[in-house]
């Protein structure tokens, strides 16, 4: 059931991100996409939570922490897709 707690979550986080964080063209744009790419934001949070002694090995990142980790890995996105076109 974690698994597909954080899928859910890092689903709505995603979203979030998306408004929080609109960007230039050269990010997703996409619903699926984004949403993708929040739900890979709340594996990094639930990760690195669970590293770091916040979270025990069956809890998974809350709502705040994914949208963190969605946020992150948005900008990582921007960064790699923006020094792309410029080659």
């Amino acid at each position: 059931m974690g698994l597909v707690w954080t899928i859910i979550i890092g689903f709505i986080a995603g979203i979030i991100a998306k408004v929080i964080m609109p960007g230039t063209n050269n990010e997703p744009s996409g619903f699926v996409l984004t949403t993708v790419l929040g739900i890979g934001g709340a594996f990094v949070a639930t990760f690195l939570g669970q590293m770091l002694g916040w979270y025990r090995a069956d809890q998974s990142a809350g709502l705040i922490g994914a949208v963190v980790g969605a946020i992150v890995v948005l900008a990582i996105w921007g960064m790699l897709t923006s020094s792309r076109q410029r080659m």
